[in-house]
């Protein structure tokens, strides 16, 4: 016989969420993220370090850690798939990828078409977590490369 699972344990389908203001927020909210800043630039090594030098409890930590999160950082943890068209020259792929490898950017995977009318079609998913730059600054500066006629960004998450 099956057991019936009370309506709490059973996960919201439609999760809501909301962008709410810095200075509107629990401090207990501010901490947790403050905590998890530390710990993901290696500043402690643990989440008791973490907690204490914040002034935060552990309880706090675990009850709230997985339910906030900066939006810069939620902006910068994703793989973005980005479609150019290439020049059909030697270098300029390799130029391209370079340039994103010194943003920090790993490149995942890499699709390109055989060159028509002198122009190659190439698709990249690139995982932007480590990278400084937004994405919006990642497409400025392809498309500023020599040899890269469009880059736009196909999809993201």
């Amino acid at each position: 016989m099956l057991e019936k699972k009370s309506p709490e344990l059973i996960p919201n389908e439609h999760e809501n969420y909301y962008l709410v203001r810095e200075d509107i927020l629990p401090e207990a909210l501010l901490k947790t993220v403050q905590a998890k800043e530390l710990l993901a630039r290696g500043e402690v090594k643990t989440i008791f370090d973490a907690v204490e030098q914040v002034g935060l409890s552990r309880s706090a930590f675990y009850k709230y850690k997985e339910g906030i999160f900066s939006l810069s950082k939620l902006d910068r943890e994703r793989i973005v798939t980005i479609s150019m068209d290439l020049q059909h020259r030697s270098g300029i792929l390799s130029r391209v990828l370079a340039m994103i490898a010194g943003l920090e950017g790993n490149v995942l995977t890499i699709h390109q078409t055989i060159p028509l009318q002198g122009v190659a079609n190439v698709v990249i998913s690139v995982e932007t977590s480590r990278m400084d730059d937004s994405v919006a600054a990642l497409l400025e500066r392809l498309r500023e490369q020599d040899g890269v006629s469009r880059a736009a960004l196909v999809a993201q998450g």
